[in-house]
């Protein structure tokens, strides 16, 4: 198959947390080693890790059960696996580049506030081609109406979380970075538990990425058309993440942990086309093709090519319109609650 080089404009992008947003992967494998050393148990490698990365809770603990052979049952196991948890995850902080990443993302929302504004003073958009900014009753030098011309005009990038972690987990790693993924919307945050996501349909299954399109399908302005799979851009740290991102029919990003691609040194080709089988044999005509384009490996997310995907950032500046700021208020009616016992809830 040939290498496709043309794509529509990203309109959303799709999020997983662990070792993507947070720099939690050494965190969780500090947790595990501490369990098996208390069982004269060797060191979690890499090999192993890697698989159990990006799945479901349930799933994840089988796979390394049937590999550690741990001298307790399951529950025993998730009991000390979590209370390590809650004393090492609440310091979790995100890996670099994310918080500018989800900033200029966020900010994007001025071009929406924008169009609205001059549509609610009965201005025409037209689009400046020079600039690639739409001008009000300006001198555009090919003058077209806003709907005939949407795909040349910056838009906003809408965005979801879509992470394996539990709820009573998801809040023990950021309660203490509201600020942070208050760009997420609440209703646009798919979660492990989430009872839209059938039970043993997560990652690498493409389910979890596709209810997050749904929900900001279900929340688009009046007027905005659908977005497609194939105008989504997932991100992802983990294997089994980008396969389900690809059997969703979105393009990706891989960046990974530095030992997870030197554990797949000669594979990344299969990795970025969903062709590792972390899914086995199943739904085989939704995996992508090697060298298709729909995927690229970044070792790191700090100065994001936004240009290469049709994303237009605006200048930081315009966070000081009236207009930005009142659209930047949480939602007053989420509850934040704080995880007292995550043994106990998880």
């Amino acid at each position: 198959m040939p290498t496709r080089t043309e794509f529509p404009p990203v309109r959303a992008c799709l999020f997983d947390m662990d070792g993507l947003l947070l720099d939690t992967e050494d965190l969780y494998t500090l947790c595990v080693n501490l369990v098996l050393e208390k069982y004269q148990r060797g060191k979690l490698p890499w090999s192993i890790k890697a698989k159990l990365q990006g799945r479901p809770g349930p799933e994840a603990t089988k796979l390394f059960h049937d590999w550690a052979q741990l001298p307790i049952d399951h529950e025993e196991y998730r009991s000390q696996f979590y209370a390590l948890q809650a004393q090492h995850f609440p310091g979790t902080q995100p890996l670099p580049g994310i918080e500018k990443l989800l900033s200029d993302l966020g900010r994007t929302r001025y071009w929406d506030i924008k169009y609205d504004t001059a549509a609610a003073n009965g201005d025409t958009p037209v689009v400046d081609k020079e600039n690639a900014d739409p001008v009000a009753n300006g001198k555009a030098k090919t003058p077209t109406t806003f709907a005939s011309t949407f795909s040349q005009l910056p838009h906003r990038v809408h965005i979801a979380l879509a992470t394996s972690s539990h709820e009573s987990n998801f809040r023990l790693k950021t309660n203490h970075l509201t600020e942070l993924f208050s760009v997420f919307e609440g209703h646009r945050r798919v979660l492990g538990d989430d009872t839209r996501i059938p039970p043993g349909r997560g990652k690498p299954l493409p389910d979890i990425y596709l209810v997050a399109l749904q929900t900001i399908n279900d929340s688009l302005p009046a007027g905005e058309k659908p977005i497609t799979p194939e105008e989504c851009l997932v991100f992802e740290d983990s294997v089994p993440g980008v396969e389900a991102g690809r059997r969703a029919g979105m393009r990706v990003i891989w960046c990974p942990h530095p030992m997870l691609k030197k554990e797949y040194t000669g594979r990344e080709k299969e990795v970025l086309a969903g062709r590792t089988g972390e899914a086995g044999q199943v739904d085989l005509h939704q995996l992508g093709e090697i060298d298709d384009g729909w995927a690229e490996y970044l070792p790191t997310l700090v100065d994001f090519p936004y240009a290469k995907y049709g994303m237009t950032i605006p200048p930081y500046e315009v966070e000081k319109e009236p207009f930005m700021k009142a659209g930047s208020v949480m939602d007053k009616g989420e509850v934040v609650q704080v995880v007292e016992n995550v043994a106990a809830a998880a």
